[in-house]
C-alpha cells in the first residue's frame, strides 16, 4: 500500500511539472492533476491539501536536483572565474527540463507565505555557491554580486524562455559575459 501511494504522489507530481511548464500556474488544478492521472479528483486531495502544497512538495523534490546540477558543474571548473561561467551555463542550459520550467512557473505564481519561504532558502544555497566562486575572484561584496548576478542569470532565462529572436546559446554567452566583464562587453 505505501508503495503505491509513493508511486501515485510521484505520478501527481509528474503531471504537475508537465502542468506547470506547458501551461504555467494558471494550468495547475486539481482537475487538470486528477486527469492526467486518471485519479478521481477527491482522490488528488487526499494527497495533496492544496494547489501550494504541490508546489511545496516540487521545490522540495526538484530544487535541490537542479541545485545539484549546478555545484557539480561549478566543480568541474578549475578557476573562481570558471566557477562563475559554469554557474551561468548550467542554469541556462537546465531552461528546457520540466523540472526547470515548473520551478520557473512556480517562482512566479503567487505562493503562501511557506512555500515562498522555501523557495527562497532554496535560491540561497544558489546564491551561497556563487557568492564562494566571486569571494574567490576578489569580490569585495561577494553576497550581493551574487544577488545581481543571478538576476543576470533570470533575465537571460526569461529571454530564452519568451522564445527571442536571439538563439538560446547567443543568450547564453551574453549573460556569460555580462556576469564576468560587465556591460563593457
Amino acid at each position: 500500500m505505501a508503495e503505491h501511494r509513493s508511486m501515485q504522489r510521484a505520478a501527481l507530481l509528474d503531471a504537475a511539472r508537465s502542468l506547470l511548464s506547458e501551461g504555467g500556474t494558471e494550468a495547475l488544478t486539481f482537475p487538470a492533476l486528477a486527469e492526467r492521472t486518471g485519479l478521481a479528483r477527491s482522490s488528488v486531495y487526499e494527497y495533496f491539501r492544496s494547489r501550494a502544497a504541490v508546489v511545496e512538495e516540487l521545490c522540495q523534490v526538484d530544487f535541490p536536483l537542479w541545485a545539484a546540477e549546478v555545484a557539480a558543474a561549478m566543480q568541474r571548473a578549475e578557476s573562481a572565474e570558471g566557477k562563475v561561467e559554469a554557474y551561468v551555463r548550467q542554469q541556462l542550459a537546465l531552461v528546457g527540463d520540466r523540472r526547470h520550467r515548473a520551478v520557473v512557473a512556480i517562482s512566479a505564481s503567487e505562493l503562501d507565505a511557506g512555500a515562498r519561504e522555501k523557495i527562497r532558502a532554496a535560491h540561497g544555497g544558489l546564491v551561497a555557491m556563487i557568492a564562494e566562486a566571486l569571494g574567490e575572484m576578489g569580490h569585495a561584496q561577494p553576497r550581493l554580486a551574487a544577488m545581481l548576478l543571478q538576476g543576470v542569470v533570470d533575465a537571460a532565462v526569461r529571454r530564452i524562455e519568451l522564445g527571442a529572436a536571439e538563439d538560446p546559446s547567443v543568450v547564453t554567452d551574453a549573460a556569460v559575459a555580462m556576469v564576468l566583464r560587465g556591460v563593457k562587453g
